[in-house]
């Protein structure tokens, strides 16, 4: 299985968060190719000076490409919550997954459709780089409780 994580966020200098992330993504490994993507471009730093719905448009022009090819599933705090469980089953008997983490200015309503399902991670607002981890943490909770692992005990 080959998961992606795409994230509208600035590639760089390593992160506070970095070695939590490195951490869920190699304890997948027995499992699952886990890899974290950050996408960003001239053209979205750009939009993000113009407006909301520019930083939106250019979010869904450099992800449009990475919906091809696997099951997409779609970070957005408008859908439903799911348990862990619930996050575990959109994995299940996939080849490729593909998640879509999006910028400060979440994702227009029209790449939000073209995903194959849409969760939320709940009422509150995450930090990018803190999403990444959590995100991380849970496919790898959600890969635990497909091949029975205690880790979700």
């Amino acid at each position: 299985m080959k998961i992606n994580i795409y994230v509208i966020d600035k590639k760089g200098k390593k992160e506070l968060y970095d070695p939590l992330i490195e951490h869920y993504t190699k304890s997948c490994r027995q499992w699952a190719d886990v890899q974290v993507h950050a996408i960003h471009s001239k053209a979205i730093a750009k939009a993000h000076d113009i407006s909301p719905a520019a930083a939106q448009r250019s979010y869904t022009e450099a992800l449009e490409k990475y919906l091809d090819g696997g099951y997409a599933i779609v970070l957005d705090p408008a859908s439903r919550q799911v348990t862990s469980e619930e996050f575990a089953n959109l994995f299940k008997d996939r080849g490729v997954v593909n998640l879509f983490i999006g910028g400060a200015y979440g994702f227009e309503r029209g790449f939000i459709a073209k995903c194959n399902t849409a969760v939320s991670l709940g009422k509150i607002t995450l930090s990018h780089k803190l999403v990444k981890v959590v995100v991380a943490e849970q496919v790898f909770r959600a890969l635990s409780i497909l091949h029975n692992h205690p880790y979700h005990k």
